[in-house]
């Protein structure tokens, strides 16, 4: 069985990425199914990152896209605490970057998930946690 998830670990959250701005039930909705996204990738029984980590964020809107991109990376990161890290600031490092509608160029060998949301025709959001300084676990499970 494997303790911690093999980094990188890599996933497909489909659905629109919402923003700090949205309302509270709409921003519980959108984190209840980035972590269920997060616990369909995870290992069954993997125990919770706990060493700093680098995390990727690719947002795949299926319009162009309002406001700013960084009011959509916090509620993406506090939907993996207790999930797939213990505390969200053990992320040290975030790349975040929004592929609108016609405005995407070509990526050459994209992952697997990557290549997914590329075809995808709804939008979707990609979480990936390329690096960690060490893979730490965590006292206790991750909760189902």
């Amino acid at each position: 069985m494997t303790l911690a998830p093999d980094l990188p670990f890599e996933f497909v959250i489909r659905g629109t990425a919402l923003s700090l701005q949205a309302s509270g039930r709409s921003r519980d909705a959108w984190k209840e199914l980035i972590r269920q996204a997060a616990r369909d990738a995870l290992p069954e029984g993997c125990w919770l990152l706990t060493e700093a980590l680098a995390v990727t964020i690719f947002i795949f809107p299926n319009a162009i896209m309002r406001g700013d991109v960084d009011n959509r990376v916090k509620p993406i990161l506090d939907a993996m605490t207790q999930c797939v890290y213990s505390d969200d600031e053990l992320v040290e490092r975030v790349v975040v970057q929004k592929f609108e509608p016609k405005r995407i160029f070509p990526f050459q060998d994209p992952s697997e998930r990557l290549a997914e949301a590329l075809e995808a025709d709804e939008p979707s959001c990609i979480f990936e946690s390329p690096t960690t300084c060490t893979k730490g676990l965590s006292n206790a499970r991750r909760p189902a």
